[in-house]
């Protein structure tokens, strides 16, 4: 195992080192690990370099991958040495605006850099490095391994789409929550409450074998449009009320389980509030989920608790719009034939 490191975005701290964490699980690695703290970077433990890589393919908030360049020496003469190799490459400071002032100590390292043998190319630069400052005021140089595409992510938003509705979770905050349920390729991922099916197709776009419910069949259809756009494929959706729906495997688990209640609107059926609904589908939905697997349902913060079978391992609430607050619940092992339950 290796310790790398993952830029995140300022949208919201606590989501963003939870995501990271919880995507680094799913690829095999593990969460931070003590004696790496450095203010804005979030400390992964991974199998190799590649992974990375891998983890900057799957994540929504967060800038950029790192290593670590070993300077037992200082920064500068580890830009040095690197510069032996003979590459081009960029220095920038971590949390710095490009083109903002001038910081002596990368300006130092960019010419160590050149003076061991390499090539300062701010454009296209081969190799690109960061320096960032820890608590004890010491810089840490490391080299960017790869870097989040979100532009792709801004893509994917609502108003582009040919399915819209006014109220659908963006793209950034649906992988995140994707990424919170350690969906892996192959695994069977379920919305109960499938909407416009912003977070089924995060799911499929990570390698998830997508199921889906929901009561509107204009819903399903829509989604199915969303996507076909984005280039995922469904294994199975329905038509129905989630606390009955069946699909055509009945005996058939699930890896995951990821779902954006329709919280705030009313239940059409017998005139529940949707609160009761969520809390039937989701308890009945978890006893299909395998152990150590993990149930993601995104409520209004401050919303009723949720009786639901498993471990609550973190609830994370996030600003959405300037009056709109949603809460992340993350339940682990939610599956009622094997764990008790724990309200939230």
């Amino acid at each position: 195992m290796i310790v790398g490191f993952v830029e995140v975005s300022h949208e919201s701290f606590d989501l963003a080192e939870a995501e990271v964490t919880s995507a680094a699980e799913a690829l095999g690695g593990r969460g931070a690990t003590a004696g790496t703290a450095i203010p804005g970077l979030v400390a992964v433990e991974v199998p190799a370099r590649t992974t990375l890589t891998a983890l900057a393919e799957r994540l929504a908030l967060a800038r950029r991958c790192l290593l670590a360049v070993p300077a037992p020496r200082g920064v500068v003469e580890a830009s040095r040495r690197e510069g032996a190799m003979g590459d081009s490459a960029a220095f920038r400071r971590i949390g710095q605006p490009s083109g903002s002032g001038r910081d002596e100590d990368v300006l130092r390292c960019g010419q160590a850099f050149k003076s061991g043998g390499g090539t300062i190319n701010l454009d296209r630069p081969s190799r690109r490095y960061w320096l960032a400052r820890g608590a004890d005021g010491a810089d840490t140089l490391l080299e960017e391994v790869a870097a989040v595409d979100r532009p792709a992510m801004a893509r994917r938003r609502m108003p582009l789409l040919p399915f819209r509705r006014p109220v659908s979770l963006p793209p950034r905050l649906a992988r995140a929550a994707v990424n919170l349920a350690r969906v892996a390729p192959g695994g069977r991922v379920l919305d109960p409450f499938l909407g416009t099916g912003a977070l089924l197709a995060e799911a499929g776009l990570l390698g998830g074998r997508l199921y889906g419910i929901d009561r509107d069949s204009n819903m399903v259809r829509g989604a199915l449009q969303n996507f076909a756009y984005l280039g995922v494929a469904a294994e199975e959706l329905v038509a129905g009320d989630s606390r009955s729906a069946e699909f055509l495997d009945p005996l058939g688990t699930f890896q995951a389980i990821v779902t954006d209640p329709p919280y705030g609107r009313s239940s059409s059926t017998g005139g529940e509030g949707s609160a009761d609904l969520t809390e039937q589908a989701l308890r009945r939905w978890s006893g299909r989920l395998d152990p150590g697997t993990r149930l993601v349902v995104i409520v209004p913060a401050g919303g009723p608790p949720l009786d639901l079978p498993g471990t609550l391992r973190f609830r994370i609430p996030v600003r959405v719009h300037r009056s709109l607050t949603r809460e992340f619940r993350v339940y682990e092992n939610a599956d009622v034939r094997r764990s008790s339950s724990s309200p939230a």
